[in-house]
């Protein structure tokens, strides 16, 4: 295939990576708003050819990835979809689908589109943060499949397949609930954690000192660009207030414990806790 990539990120990068260690693609055109992330891009062989003509990057791809922030998504996927035809497959990576489905609802091309979300990534962000074997043994989830023409879907789901992904189904509402949870807390969270490190200690060399282990590993998402999480936030607003409003109140409860000085109950939250352990491996 003939790969079209818009916005070469870890994401989009990284799905370079796997596309030609795969022999997918014989040829991967790079598009991004930023001319040294494109530089950058084939000068580490993630791209082929660079490009700013969105329209021609389209046209003459058999596959088109759209990779940019969420906000920018809504601007660009209709762009991509405005120049795409009957032959290509467009898709996006994004982490929240409602809000993104309903912009290209009626697009007259909208059974080209196929929305999906590879859940994998990590905190780092640009081009240079692409990872070989990003996507393998994770899960795909495929939103809104009978939106799409069968030919779109059944090229996604062979292509990603072959990065040995797990394919999941689900409707783009049930998607955006379920991320809140999974992933959208986990990121705010870590936010939150940092931030409150950050204020209470006010020695660098003691945080690099003592971070280690649990700490470093819960607060390494607050590593994460805010030009990707506050789109993210934004349109899912609702429900990551939801599950911020829970978390919260979990915090608060646990705190009423540890005021009271209630150990044996602080005891059995822990292990409520530990029932995780049943679903995460």
């Amino acid at each position: 295939m003939v790969v079209t990539i818009i916005g070469i990120g870890l994401i989009g990068g990284s799905l370079a990576l796997s596309l030609k260690e795969t022999a997918l693609a014989h040829h991967i055109i790079g598009v991004d708003r930023s001319p040294e992330h494109l530089r950058e891009a084939v000068a580490i062989g993630l791209i082929d050819e660079p490009t700013q003509d969105l329209a021609e990057a389209v046209r003459r791809a058999d596959l088109v990835v759209v990779a940019v922030p969420m906000d920018a998504m809504l601007t660009v996927l209709p762009q991509v979809l405005d120049a795409a035809t009957e032959r290509q497959t467009v898709i996006d990576v994004g982490s929240t689908k409602a809000q993104l489905l309903g912009a290209v609802e009626n697009h007259p091309q909208r059974s080209r589109f196929v929305a999906v979300h590879p859940m994998a990534g990590t905190e780092y962000s640009g081009p240079a943060a692409a990872l070989p074997g990003l996507f393998r043994d994770k899960t795909l989830v495929i939103c809104d499949a009978p939106s799409s023409a069968p030919d779109a879907v059944a090229r996604v789901e062979a292509v990603f397949g072959r990065l040995a992904m797990r394919l999941v189904y689900m409707d783009g509402t049930a998607h955006d609930l379920h991320t809140a949870y999974i992933s959208h807390i986990s990121h705010i969270t870590s936010f939150a954690l940092a931030l409150t490190v950050l204020e209470k200690e006010k020695e660098d060399e003691q945080i690099f000192a003592l971070a280690s282990g649990g700490f470093e590993s819960t607060v390494r998402l607050a590593k994460s660009s805010p030009d990707m999480w506050v789109p993210i936030f934004r349109q899912n607003r609702e429900n990551v207030l939801d599950v911020l409003d829970e978390h919260i109140h979990q915090l608060q409860h646990l705190r009423q414990l540890l005021n009271q000085e209630d150990y044996p109950a602080v005891y059995q939250q822990i292990q409520q806790a530990n029932l995780i352990k049943k679903i995460l491996k």
